[in-house]
């Protein structure tokens, strides 16, 4: 584990959080969804470059195809 990985991990966890809590105030699945995937992504990748993508596609699905 090194600084980057740990950096992003609590950057896509807050990110996470704070799209959790829009879905839930709004009643949007879909924000809510993407947010509990970004707080837990986290646990199961390694890479750096790969948490990059992963958070940044799952930050933009909500956006995407707002539900």
């Amino acid at each position: 584990m090194d600084v980057t990985w740990l950096f992003q991990s609590m950057w896509w966890s807050t990110v996470g959080f704070s799209y959790f809590i829009y879905g839930k105030r709004q009643g949007k699945i879909m924000a809510m969804t993407c947010g509990v995937s970004l707080m837990v992504f986290s646990y199961f990748i390694d890479s750096n470059l790969w948490m990059f993508v992963i958070g940044v596609v799952l930050s933009l699905i909500p956006w995407r195809w707002r539900v």
